[in-house]
């Protein structure tokens, strides 16, 4: 009885800070962003620029090959701008790529040089033979550059490559389940960002509120257990985490998200970042001075992200990063026939992580009330 009146004693003393309506802005904001500016699958295909300086008859015949890949079979002429000039150039749409037939060397240098995108020069040598010349950018990786050696080598392309590819047997892993569109892909992102991570700097603000007010320092004298304290204050975090969490999954999914794990890991993994946060807030006076380890946490737990959206990246330390399972997690609830075993594991893990740092922090508290 005690807990449930100091939960709700400090549910209604935070819904009139400002710290407050900052996570339920942040969710609107978010929101927003989903619906007005993400689009719901990005634009995947590359753009390819290339000038021909070949013989009228090789290059007719290159262009009706392009004109058999259009999607509309036909050529589009337009003009192009790099280094602040305009070039004409011819325009072809595959269901793979762009492409743009330049008509100038000048025009494919402006590219290459200036606009810094990767270009081909197609000509022909001494020998009548069809050279390729690729314009890189130095970021290319040494799999791709190894691939164009032998791409338009005919022998190694028709007898070698396309043979394997055609040979190489595709399993889904997960056969029910549906991929998500772009825009669905970076709800996980945002559901742990706001839910989880936003979890450890807010709870941070509330305690280093209350130690200038001198709230934690009256615990001293009075009758009320620390830990009731520190659990409502995890309480009012984890009820703004569920709510900021369905003004995002609501408008954008519908029905299509597993709503009570969602439930289960926004508890779990709210205490387990709201519990970190309180035991680091004990080692200092005010935000200020922890505000360098509150940044540093919270950098290493945006680090993941990286791995989220370059899954070639994936290295195994990274995958101990709290934030890594966190956004593994939610994509599982979020999709359709998730993981939801997956789920359940990582929310055990929160929650008896999650307890243990609460221990320590309390013990903390409880030690440092009169200093």
């Amino acid at each position: 009885m005690k807990l449930w009146y100091s939960f709700t004693k400090e549910l209604i003393l935070s819904s009139k800070s400002w710290y407050f309506y900052i996570e339920l802005g942040m969710a609107v904001i978010l929101l927003a962003i989903l619906l007005f500016v993400v689009p719901e699958n990005f634009e995947g295909k590359s753009e390819e620029y290339i000038y021909l300086e070949l013989p009228q008859v090789v290059k007719d015949k290159y262009r009706d090959n392009l004109i058999d890949e259009d999607l509309d079979e036909s050529a589009e002429f337009i003009k192009v701008e790099a280094d602040k000039k305009t070039f004409k150039a011819e325009f072809y749409e595959t269901e793979e790529s762009k492409i743009y037939l330049l008509e100038s060397i000048e025009a494919l240098n402006a590219f290459s040089n200036v606009e810094r995108v990767p270009a081909v020069h197609v000509r022909v040598n001494e020998n009548n033979q069809i050279i390729h010349t690729y314009y890189l950018q130095g970021y290319e990786t040494q799999k791709l550059k190894n691939l164009l050696l032998v791409f338009h080598n005919r022998k190694a392309s028709y007898d070698v490559v396309e043979d394997y590819s055609d040979n190489i047997e595709v399993k889904s892993l997960y056969q029910d389940v549906e991929p998500l569109s772009d825009r669905e892909n970076i709800i996980p992102v945002f559901l742990t960002f706001n839910g989880s991570l936003m979890s450890l700097f807010i709870i941070a603000s509330y305690i280093f509120l209350d130690k200038n007010e001198g709230i934690i320092k009256a615990y001293a004298v009075t009758a009320s257990s620390v830990w009731h304290y520190l659990l409502s204050k995890i309480g009012v975090i984890i009820v703004t985490s569920i709510a900021t969490t369905l003004i995002v999954t609501i408008p954008l999914m519908g029905l299509q998200p597993n709503y009570p794990a969602i439930m289960l890991f926004i508890i779990t993994s709210g205490f387990f970042a709201a519990s970190l946060g309180l035991f680091i807030t004990s080692f200092y006076k005010d935000i200020v001075e922890a505000f360098g380890v509150l940044y540093i946490v919270i950098v290493i737990m945006i680090m993941p992200n990286i791995s989220y959206f370059t899954p070639s990246w994936d290295p195994e330390w990274v995958k101990i990063i709290p934030s890594y399972i966190m956004l593994q997690s939610f994509k599982e609830i979020i999709s359709v026939n998730g993981n939801i075993l997956y789920v359940v594991v990582a929310s055990l893990g929160f929650a008896v992580l999650g307890l243990d740092i609460f221990i320590l922090a309390n013990h903390r508290f409880k030690k440092t009330l009169t200093l």
